[in-house]
Formats: C-alpha cells, structure tokens, sequence
C-alpha cells in the first residue's frame, strides 16, 4: 500500500469504527460474494461530517462525553484518547487525526518495509 492511499484507508476505518448500525456483515459473508470497496477519501469525509453533525446536539463544532456517546459510540469508547488536551469535548478533526494515527500505526505493524 503507498502513502498516497494513506488517508483514503484512514477514513475508511474510521468510518466502519463509527458506523451505528453496521454489523460484521453477516459473518464472513456468501461465498463468491465480492467484498465492497472502502470509500474514497471524499465520500468518507462527508459521512464522517454527516455524522459528527447528527451527533453535535447543540451545533457547536464539537462533541461531549455525551453527545459521542448517543451518536458516535467508537468516538466514545476512545474519547479519552481522542481529547489529550482534557477539554471535556472533540472536533471532528481531533477524531480524524486520532483514526489517522491509529491507521498509520497499524499499516506500519503490518508491513514496516513500506510504512
């Protein structure tokens, strides 16, 4: 995998991490079944708006404990991580570059010769 599909893969995790209603896809799937190509980096980029703006009750540009807890669960379950600075909220830049750096950290687990 290159650089350049870096940020395209980063945002596809992040948006199955943040998908409400998506399961495991039915187990592994039907066989011969083709498995569905990850978004590119704009249709990622415009669920992830969508959602961080459904989950924003009150529309101020970011999120509390609560707020991801009823629209973002992943957020959620990481935002400790997520809000370093202990402000009590995120934007929807600080959990793009949280699943960016998670992403990049993983790639470079998997195969450390091209990462």
């Amino acid at each position: 995998m290159t650089v350049r599909n870096l940020p395209a893969v980063g945002f596809a995790v992040l948006m199955a991490l943040t998908s409400l209603g998506v399961s495991a896809q039915s187990a592994q799937g039907s066989q011969g079944e083709v498995p569905k190509a990850p978004p590119t980096t704009a249709q990622a980029k415009a669920l992830i708006a969508e959602r961080f703006k459904a989950a924003d009750a009150n529309h101020d540009g970011k999120l509390t404990r609560d707020e991801a807890q009823a629209g973002m669960p992943q957020v959620y379950a990481n935002f400790d991580k997520i809000d370093a600075k202990k402000k009590g909220s995120v934007t929807e830049r600080q959990i793009g570059s949280y699943w960016m750096k998670k992403t990049k950290d993983q790639m470079q687990k998997e195969d450390p010769i091209w990462n």
